[in-house]
């Protein structure tokens, strides 16, 4: 991700008392950029209502993000619009901070460069992370055409048994 997808700097050090609310929103310029580079007709709608606050030697990130995106649907390659809530929660450290045993694997630990933090960045990845690898539109189903057997292949005895109806 370059720069010029989706960049909202913000230093958290020093970070005030009370922590630190941001709401971020990506341009028409940004999203397409973001569209692009996930591979997404389009995207309207990027936004993230974001709270930083101190964590022990560093900060955490809490928050959510909000999206609408089209996507192309995987069965019948139609586009269709996907709404997208993802939560946010990342720790991040200061690099010569040593990682506290306490924590488990689950947690996401970043580090913070130059007490400093990429919001749009770490949005990004957050909706990168939320979208469906394999969108379907709503209402669509994938039934393989019953001609798939072909009829020399061991399968071909099995489907009289597939063409029974259910007992009622």
């Amino acid at each position: 991700m370059t720069e010029t997808e989706f960049c909202r700097i913000v230093r958290v050090e020093p970070l005030p008392r009370d922590g630190l609310r941001q709401e971020i929103e990506a341009t028409a310029q940004e999203r397409a950029a973001l569209a692009r580079l996930n591979r997404l007709p389009e995207i309207s709608r990027l936004t993230a209502r974001l709270r930083i606050a101190k964590w022990g030697r560093g900060v955490q990130v809490e928050g959510d993000l909000s999206a609408c995106v089209t996507q192309t649907c995987v069965v019948s390659l139609e586009p269709f619009e996907a709404e997208i809530e993802e939560p946010i929660d990342v720790k991040f450290l200061p690099a010569d901070a040593k990682i506290p045993e306490s924590l488990s694997d689950e947690d996401d630990i970043d580090t913070l460069v130059d007490g400093k933090i990429d919001l749009g960045a770490l949005v990004s990845q957050f909706l990168t992370l939320a979208l469906d690898p394999y969108p379907r539109k709503p209402g669509v189903d994938f039934a393989p055409p019953r001609e798939s057997i072909a009829p020399d292949t061991p399968f071909q005895a099995l489907r009289p048994l597939s063409d029974r109806e259910e007992p009622d």
